[in-house]
């Protein structure tokens, strides 16, 4: 999270012009019926990050997603990702990071609005009810590391006043310095953030709002909301069995952002919690990968390698959009390796071709399985293999020509083609499975059985 806005510039980020010129033969999911995706929970196709710092204020988000969700399903989506969406101490300005009542969807007049930044109550309602008709988990942001907006109240345990008196309009989850750092049990936990109050997750009172009780945050939001699964904010802050405990008390598919480049932490972290992990490891290595122009970066640890099915692989997000040129060929990247990829909104819906982007989902939800062999990596040019049925072959390319590699492929004597389109060529394997496969400057080519 931030909670500064930025400057977002989109003439950093590659233009659909700098992708191949051949558009030929580009296969996306408009040209299949949809009966070739099978219905998954979330964690099977593609996650959609359904906002960016600042979207509009005004309450008018939720209709603006609502009015998405039916194309993103369409596209291969298999879950949203939503900021948090309850009142916070800044109101109808508040992106949400900053909660004070975890039950106010946008019903209650108090931090100076009724709605929320993002809308009304029955606005998300209708939007979690929109994605559910088109086959899309909901998942929640759950900001539990740090509160915000409760009154000041004289606090024993720091011999001063705090701003720990938190009476929210819901009348639930009420709380006190009691609840906080430092109190009766402890003076700190893994970590506070921004100078907020921070939660002490090892008091029952807590434990018991944010998962035990049948109205907890973590019941209410799946019984009552209909939410699907949980993204969880900063678990630097406090330990990750509060992520398992909340996991185990409602199941669904749960995400942490454990914002740290080492894949061995976040394995670590996300073994503890038994959840998955933004991987952001394999976002550093595709940083200094295309950045650096020094595509061996791309053989470097990940916790996708490490263990896929907890790794949720993105290329930028509302916190980080450093990231840099030729990000359709780090989508490329993510697409088609291990992991659970995540969109990030204003790439999907902004700033990068929605053909090329629509084209590289459809791969990774049709062609993008099995284990991966890493076949080829200098400066300019990556070559993997994806060992499913049929697999694929990804060949990207940074430098400024075409380039040619022979790749040992699982197919002998057989016709491939590159499902991108980026290259006209239908070669056919030699029957010792090798072939030669071509890739565009600045551009990328997969290849599997025609």
């Amino acid at each position: 999270m931030k909670y500064i806005s930025v400057l977002l510039l989109a003439a950093a980020f590659v233009s659909c012009g700098e992708e191949a010129d051949v558009e030929q033969d580009i296969q996306t999911n408009n040209e299949i019926p949809t009966t070739e995706f099978n219905t998954k929970a979330a964690g099977g196709k593609v996650m959609m990050q359904a906002f960016y710092w600042d979207v509009p204020a005004g309450g008018t988000w939720w209709n603006t997603v609502q009015g998405k969700v039916s194309s993103w399903s369409s596209a291969g989506f298999d879950a949203i990702w939503l900021p948090p969406a309850t009142k916070a101490q800044n109101g109808g300005y508040s992106m949400g990071y900053d909660p004070f009542d975890y039950f106010d969807f946008g019903s209650y007049n108090q931090m100076g609005s009724v709605e929320t930044r993002f809308g009304s109550l029955s606005e998300i309602q209708a939007l979690i009810s929109a994605a559910h008709t088109n086959n899309l988990d909901v998942i929640a942001d759950i900001v539990v590391n740090h509160n915000s907006g409760g009154a000041s109240q004289y606090n024993p345990f720091t011999g001063g006043n705090t701003w720990t008196d938190f009476q929210p309009a819901s009348g639930m989850f009420t709380r006190s310095y009691y609840d906080f750092h430092p109190n009766d049990y402890h003076s700190a936990d893994a970590g506070a953030f921004g100078g907020f109050p921070d939660l002490c997750h090892d008091k029952q009172y807590v434990q018991d709002w944010l998962y035990n009780n049948s109205n907890s945050i973590a019941k209410y939001y799946k019984n009552v909301m209909g939410f699907d699964g949980w993204r969880f904010d900063y678990v630097k802050g406090f330990e990750p069995w509060v992520v398992k405990n909340f996991k185990n008390a409602v199941g669904g598919f749960t995400v942490g952002e454990y914002w740290d480049g080492n894949a061995a932490t976040l394995e670590s972290w996300a073994n503890q919690a038994e959840a998955s992990a933004f991987d952001f490891a394999c976002y550093y290595r595709m940083r200094d990968a295309f950045m650096g122009n020094d595509l061996t970066q791309l053989n470097g640890d990940m916790l996708l390698k490490r263990n896929s099915y907890k790794a949720v692989t993105f290329v930028a997000n509302h916190d980080t959009d450093e990231i840099y040129n030729h990000k359709l060929l780090a989508y490329a990247y993510i697409m088609t390796h291990e992991g659970y990829p995540c969109v990030f909104y204003r790439d999907y819906e902004e700033w990068l071709d929605k053909n090329k982007m629509n084209n590289l989902i459809w791969i990774h939800n049709n062609k993008a399985s099995g284990t991966t062999s890493y076949l080829y990596a200098d400066n300019d040019e990556y070559v993997a293999r994806r060992n499913g049925s049929p697999g694929l072959i990804v060949y990207i390319n940074n430098s400024d020509s075409w380039r040619e590699r022979w790749v040992d492929t699982n197919w002998a004597n057989t016709v491939i083609k590159d499902y991108t389109g980026n290259s006209g060529w239908e070669p056919t394997t030699q029957a010792d499975t090798w072939v030669k496969v071509e890739a565009p400057p600045h551009g990328y080519t997969v290849w599997s059985v025609k």
